[in-house]
């Protein structure tokens, strides 16, 4: 506000320039004067010692008249009088300005219309910025910058705040008598707080004194003797709201309690508690950072202490949860990158402290870390790791740590700078890559810690000449493998007496042992390959289709592996067993990149790849769009027959086939066909045609297609105007909270008048001809709105198999202007209940609210 009046200090150097001129009356309807200060008077000001803050052009107008009366210093706008100065506009009926005083005035004039003379049009405006000040009178000192405003309101980002008077005392602070505060943007607020005083800090808080609520005009009964409001938008420090309620084994509670702590713009802290009557109690606290452009994270810690029961009852239980979590996201530079999801907590944390279906339906819990650099002149990276894995359900817990990794992406050492020639020479296509990892792995099951280590080394060699329309691709993959131990296996023989009969029993058992030494695993396989394509096309030029084209891409290979568990490779160990029987088994097996491939291969390998496509004309009178090309079906198949196997030579058959329909509809599956008998139960090396049942048998068939729809958006006025850019604040912080307990509901997309998300999956199993499961499920998701301030949605699972609905819920939203209405019902399962909430939707108060919840959402399992 104090800029709007520096437009006033030039205008007191006018009367530098009226010395020169004799007094001036400027009529005319609807004048437009443009004023600039005379350069010589001011520099005569400044040689005097005067100075003045102008520096933009102002801008006056008035409808009937602008009058300066140069002798008294004053100056006078009749009629839609206008001032502009940089981004500050004050409008009025009259407008007088007193350079002797440093005052001015504005006021709104009788409107002629009214037959009872009460009402005044044209009355001041004052627009700053985004704020604005409306009244019936504006006085304004801008040398002391104190004003006062009659009948007076404003209006701000959703806040809008009235009063019979406001007495400015500086820059920022107004008092205000008789005020109302509201953040309904409606004519006749719904709902609103009424006070006898209030003191109104810019940008910071609303401070009131004996406020009233009043909801449709009617006063709550019961007045608050004191009340801050928040005055600004965005992360402000402030009390955290707690949540009530009523456990039926833990007592009446309060929720969520505590305090938010914006530090800056780039940090803040929240501390909140939980604590319920029969003696259960929780903490917790979480920290966010961010910069933008360079790394954000949070950090959260909880612990609870949960009591179930009377202190005398013999169900009484008793437990401590908590959990720890760290999340961070940085680009140090733009080859490095550094990563943290990072959760640790009790097995009974999401249980007894989260009501979200998907926290109590989570099984494990997931962390990793990573490291990554990246050295694009060489073609290497590196990148460091640390993953770990936690069940809650039984406790165990896998982990690497660490996990390094170096590779070196495929390079030509024979090629010379004109590598894109086509006349190069076949040995410059010649290239290798390499890739080198380091593992330590921990697993803790049950209680016993199992910890295995190794460095894993792979070259691959390959070149890819082309001989007229085949592609050849000859390969050479070396793998090595690091071990600091192996296992050894031995047979024992158990003797135990028969109760009954008196007799020796004798078993074989299995002894284990690890051996502690340093080994070498080396491995290397042989291949080639030979591929083409081949096209088909035909232009119907019908019904707007262009052409249809079918891709056929056959590929052969030959692969060779060596019996790397023949005894001359001194991988494979064996024992033998009381009767006689010589069991092999990997000395490796164990370890964390495995052990050396039993059994010799050499098996070639057939695959045919199938691509449907159609081509739409082109519009002719849109010259902006290219041509839409659709793909109607990707079908493949593979078969290989090992020639070096003692039985079973000929593989399975596989289909894999998938389409996308446009945005509508995705088609995916895979299926697996053996050529092999079974008999009484087990697989026998008989082909099926040969015992008369066929050519060949389906063992799997999965299929599963989705789709998502939903309906034109309709734009509203507001969705019509550019949209606001996002502040900094709301950019670096824009992450969901867990920081309340019913608040994880965001406000739908009203402007969608439906939506619909379903799939289905089915699996078919029937490894033996006797035996087969088979699973199918639905899932769905619709949403709808009956109205443009109604909101229905229902999603859940259906088993076909069980015959069952699986986690179902009901949600439905009601916007009631500057209200909301959210209600979330879980009607089935061990996780059923609901919760009703009405609250206001502005942000600074949606604290203020009525709800009602049973079942889940109260604490109830």
């Amino acid at each position: 506000m104090k800029s709007a009046f520096n437009l006033i200090l030039f205008l007191l150097s006018l009367n530098l320039f009226a010395q020169q001129k004799a007094q001036t009356l400027l009529p005319g309807k609807d004048s437009l004067k443009t004023v600039k200060p005379d350069s010589a008077a001011v520099g005569d000001s400044l040689k005097s010692g005067k100075k003045y803050d102008v520096d933009a052009v102002i801008y006056s107008s008035a409808s009937d008249s602008l009058i300066f009366e140069v002798p008294k210093k004053k100056m006078f706008l009749y009629g839609k009088g206008d001032l502009r100065y940089k981004t500050t506009e004050l409008k009025s009926g009259k407008i007088s300005l007193d350079y002797n005083t440093n005052d001015i005035e504005a006021f709104g004039i009788k409107d002629t219309a009214d037959t009872a003379k009460v009402k005044l049009k044209e009355t001041p405006k004052l627009t700053e910025g985004n704020d604005n000040y409306e009244g019936e009178m504006i006085r304004y000192n801008f040398k002391s910058q104190r004003g006062y405003i009659s009948l007076a309101k404003n209006k701000n980002k959703g806040q809008n705040y009235y009063g019979e008077d406001v007495n400015k005392v500086d820059k920022d602070t107004y008092f205000v008598n008789n005020g109302t505060f509201t953040t309904c943007d409606s004519d006749t607020p719904h709902t609103y707080f009424s006070a006898s005083s209030m003191k109104v800090i810019q940008k910071n808080q609303i401070i009131a004194r004996w406020i009233f609520m009043y909801i449709g005009g009617v006063p709550f009964p019961v007045p608050l003797p004191f009340a801050v409001f928040p005055n600004q938008t965005g992360r402000r420090s402030g009390i955290i709201i707690p949540t009530y309620g009523d456990a039926a084994d833990r007592g009446q509670y309060f929720r969520n309690f505590g305090y938010f702590l914006a530090l800056n713009d780039y940090m803040d802290l929240a501390l909140t508690g939980d604590y319920y009557l029969k003696g259960g109690w929780g903490g917790r606290s979480r920290f966010r950072y961010a910069e933008r452009y360079n790394f954000s994270g949070t950090l959260e810690a909880g612990y609870s202490n949960v009591i179930i029961g009377e202190p005398n009852d013999p169900g009484r239980q008793e437990q401590s949860d908590w959990n720890l979590s760290w999340y961070h996201n940085q680009q140090i530079n733009p080859t490095m990158r550094f990563d943290v999801n990072l959760q640790f907590q009790s097995s009974n944390f999401y249980k007894n402290n989260s009501i979200s279906y998907n926290d109590l339906l989570t099984q494990n819990i997931t962390s990793n870390a990573n490291l990554s650099k990246i050295w694009d002149e060489s073609g290497t990276s590196l990148s460091i790791n640390y993953s770990r894995t936690q069940n809650i359900s039984n406790g165990d817990i896998s982990e690497t740590l660490p996990s390094v990794s170096f590779s070196k992406s495929t390079t030509f050492p024979f090629r010379k700078n004109n590598g894109d020639s086509p006349d190069q020479k076949w040995y410059e296509l010649i290239s290798y890559n390499y890739s080198g990892q380091f593992t330590n792995s921990r697993r803790s099951t049950g209680g016993n810690l199992d910890i295995h280590g190794g460095f894993n080394h792979a070259i691959a060699v390959s070149a890819t000449p082309r001989i007229g329309y085949f592609n050849i691709a000859p390969s050479f993959n070396y793998r090595e493998r690091w071990y600091n131990k192996r296992i050894k296996l031995e047979n024992k023989v158990l003797y135990s007496t028969d109760p009954i009969t008196t007799q020796t029993i004798s078993r074989d058992t299995t002894i284990s042992s690890v051996i502690n030494e340093l080994n070498f695993v080396r491995t290397f396989d042989m291949s080639v390959s030979a591929s083409t394509k081949l096209y088909g096309i035909f232009n119907p030029n019908l019904f707007g289709i262009q052409s249809f084209r079918h891709t056929l891409t056959p590929s052969v290979s030959y692969v060779y592996t060596p019996d790397f568990a023949d005894g001359s490779w001194g991988y494979w160990d064996s024992y033998t067993k009381s009767d006689g029987t010589i069991i092999k088994y990997d000395k490796f097996g164990n370890e964390v990149f495995g052990g050396a491939a039993g059994g010799r291969s050499q098996a070639i390998n057939f695959s045919i790849g199938n691509v449907f496509e159609m081509k739409m004309n082109k519009d002719p009178n849109d010259t902006t769009k290219d041509d839409r090309k659709i793909q109607l079906l990707n079908l493949s198949a593979g078969i290989g027959y090992n020639f070096a196997a003692e039985q079973f030579k000929l593989s399975d058959l596989t289909l894999g086939y998938r389409t996308q329909i446009g945005e509508l509809l995705s088609l995916n599956g895979f299926s697996t066909y053996t050529f092999y008998d079974f008999v009484n139960g087990q697989r026998v090396n008989q082909f099926l045609s040969s015992n008369g049942k066929g050519l060949f048998r389906l063992t799997n068939f999965n299929f599963s297609v989705s789709t998502s729809l939903s309906g034109d958006k309709i734009k509203s006025k507001d969705e019509a105007e550019q949209p606001k850019a996002k502040s900094e604040e709301d950019i670096q912080f824009n992450k969901k909270d867990y920081m309340t307990l019913y608040d994880d509901t965001q406000t739908p997309d009203l402007s969608i008048p439906w939506n619909m998300s379903l799939s289905y999956t089915y699996n078919f199993s029937k490894f033996t001809p006797d035996n087969s499961t088979s699973y199918s499920s639905l899932n769905a998701d619709l949403g709808f709105s009956l109205t443009k301030n109604w909101k229905f949605t229902v999603r859940g699972s259906y088993d076909f198999d069980r015959k069952e609905i699986s986690a179902p819920q009901i949600t439905i939203y009601r916007d009631l202007h500057c209200w909301e209405m959210n209600f979330t019902w879980n009607p089935l399962g061990f996780y059923s209940g609901y919760h009703f909430e009405i609250r206001l939707k502005s942000s600074e108060l949606r604290d203020i609210k009525v709800t009602k919840s049973f079942g889940l959402y109260t604490g109830k399992r």
